[in-house]
């Protein structure tokens, strides 16, 4: 076997397990991504205050300007929202006038969700300050950079995801 010749799956030598420690929290890449996120969701939390968003439902209007027509397990995986809460927002999103449900014409058991009117005008009405936060996270990093560490998370959630979304 490979991993018998100090070679790993992957083709790299193989090493002994480090420690955090030896690895440090600076270099260890998911401590990094945790507070880039809980920074940037703080930051955009507070922004959005004004327009009384919550962060799922701000990620939902995001997804689904972009992507229409999901059901609420697709839905669940974009925005990164557990499902259990994914249905209590879309219910208030439903009340509120923001989405609608449509029963997908290939399959009756299936419900489709869009955004109504009054749904993308919210999402167009916050999507200024999603965007200046965007690009605070990139001050000081040129686009070659930029699309370079874009290009290695698309990499690094296609090793960890569970769906094909």
């Amino acid at each position: 076997m490979a991993e018998d010749q100090g070679i790993s799956e992957t083709g790299h030598e193989a090493r002994p397990e480090q420690t955090l420690g030896e690895i440090g929290l600076w270099q260890f890449a998911p401590y990094l991504m945790n507070r880039i996120m809980g920074r940037y969701n703080a930051n955009l939390q507070t922004a959005v205050r004004p327009q009384n968003l919550t962060t799922a439902k701000m990620r939902t209007l995001a997804v689904l300007a972009v992507v229409p027509g999901l059901t609420i397990n697709e839905l669940s995986v974009y925005a990164v929202i557990e499902q259990s809460t994914m249905s209590r927002t879309l219910e208030a999103m439903e009340r509120s006038g923001l989405i609608r449900r449509e029963t997908r014409e290939s399959d009756a058991r299936v419900r489709e969700i869009y955004l109504t009117d009054a749904g993308q005008s919210e999402f167009d009405a916050v999507w200024p300050i999603m965007y200046a936060r965007y690009r605070e996270l990139f001050t000081g990093i040129d686009d070659a950079e930029r699309t370079a560490f874009v290009g290695t998370l698309q990499k690094v959630l296609r090793n960890v995801r569970l769906h094909d979304l």
